[in-house]
């Protein structure tokens, strides 16, 4: 059987993982604002290092599948260095930030950053960033 075969579910499964790793950060990221306990707890963090993992994997694979290069897809190489600035940024919201401030900040800005991933993963890149401020200035 070719793997392409099972793009579809690949690619369903990707986005579930999408949408369950950015809902758990952001429920982690106002736990940590509400300066909660649970969002540090070793299970909610492997739960989360799961999701994470299999969501590159799934990510991985699709890249593999559709033979993408971020040399020629600037779109992917964009939506890759956003992911890892996301990474950073997610990191100091939740555990690395030296003041609370800063980690509010940090949790605002790396979901800002992955609005943008998702953005760029649902154009491929041919938004208009230039249209999309003039919209929102009017």
């Amino acid at each position: 059987m070719n793997p392409i075969d099972h793009y579809q579910a690949i690619k369903q499964a990707h986005i579930g993982l999408v949408s369950v790793s950015v809902a758990l950060f952001v429920a982690r990221g106002i736990g940590v604002q509400m300066r909660a306990r649970w969002p540090m707890r070793a299970a909610v963090r492997w739960t989360s290092v799961a999701i994470d993992t299999a969501l590159i994997g799934a990510g991985g694979l699709l890249w593999w599948m559709l033979s993408l290069d971020p040399r020629r897809e600037r779109w992917l190489l964009a939506k890759l260095l956003l992911v890892l600035v996301y990474i950073v940024i997610g990191s100091l919201a939740l555990k690395r930030a030296p003041t609370q401030g800063t980690k509010a900040l940090a949790f605002v800005a790396s979901v800002v950053c992955v609005a943008f991933v998702a953005l760029i993963a649902l154009t491929h890149g041919t938004f208009d960033l230039g249209a999309l401020w003039q919209r929102f200035r009017a």
